[in-house]
């Protein structure tokens, strides 16, 4: 006799858009809820079905603003009360991550205090794609699944047929993630040089590798104000680069991101779908990652390996 308690999606309003292709893919439909406001602006989600001893997926990224956070946060509660079996929050874009540590006086660390709220909350597990950084997932005391989205960019690079084909890290903390794209692709690797004095601004940039004649695939977990992205492409086609292309799992696009992407030098901007893009542009493709959360949470609910599902 089969005992696993039932399975049930839901999603917060941020996410709606990923967690209908979600629950398609894995061959069901989301789960009802509802959000009261209050004239005020405070707001208050809950079930408009019973969850008792059910494994319930929760989808919401966490960008801002921070009622996305705080909604996830009140639907984990909800759920623990209305006696849900396990709680999983699938945060396919987790806000905060760049605040992993103490990098100035007197700061928060705010990735730690996420994962420390979303605990308090309840949850049992969390799914997760491309943290900023691989050790985040230390800050959490319960098991977290996270997914790189190399295994449906990869493919895609593949698929261009590019000769020549050179991978770039955008920064030396990046050389890691795209140290492993290279392997993948048999490519070689050049690393950009950056020195920032503040947030979002590039006091100093430089090209580490010969990039002369080459395709090069510049390799970034997020794409925020795309400042460094847009110089390094410009510098890397005067330098004699034959093209230069992105891939970037979050489209964070904010400020004058897409301004800049439209008047640089970039052939194609590849983002997936964890954060909804605010305009459309010609230079951007979206590649969804529906189907490989689908599949991964078909194997967690089923206790299945989910190591096949990770090439990085």
């Amino acid at each position: 006799m089969d005992r696993r308690s039932p399975l049930k999606f839901f999603s917060g309003t941020a996410s709606t858009y990923l967690a209908e292709k979600i629950s398609k893919s894995y061959g069901t439909q989301l789960g009802s809820t509802q959000l009261l406001r209050f004239s005020d602006g405070e707001f208050q989600p809950s079930y408009l079905e019973s969850v008792r001893g059910c494994t319930v997926f929760i989808i919401q990224s966490t960008f801002p603003p921070a009622e996305n956070l705080l909604e996830l946060l009140l639907m984990i509660d909800a759920a623990k009360r209305a006696s849900a079996k396990r709680v999983v929050a699938v945060i396919p874009y987790f806000g905060f991550a760049r605040q992993d540590r103490k990098d100035r006086p007197r700061s928060a660390i705010g990735a730690k205090l996420v994962a420390n709220l979303l605990t308090a909350a309840g949850i049992d597990r969390v799914m997760t794609m491309d943290l900023h950084a691989d050790q985040l997932q230390g800050f959490f005391d319960v098991p977290v699944d996270h997914l790189y989205a190399s295994s449906i960019f990869v493919p895609y690079i593949n698929s261009l047929n590019l000769e020549n084909l050179v991978v770039a890290a955008p920064d030396m903390g990046g050389s890691k993630r795209a140290n492993a794209y290279s392997r993948f692709l048999k490519a070689e690797m050049v690393i950009c040089y950056k020195l920032r004095k503040k947030a979002n601004t590039i006091e100093e940039f430089k090209v580490i590798g010969d990039v002369r004649d080459k395709n090069i695939i510049v390799i970034d977990d997020m794409i925020d104000t795309a400042g460094t992205i847009t110089v390094a492409a410009n510098m890397m086609m005067e330098e004699g680069a034959r093209s230069v292309r992105v891939v970037a799992t979050h489209p964070v696009l904010s400020g004058p991101a897409y301004e800049r992407i439209e008047n640089s030098k970039i052939t194609e901007v590849m983002v997936t779908d964890t954060i909804p893009l605010k305009q459309q542009s010609p230079k951007i493709k979206v590649i969804s990652i529906a189907d490989i959360f689908a599949d991964t949470i078909n194997k967690v609910y089923n206790y299945q390996s989910i190591s096949g599902n990770f090439i990085m």
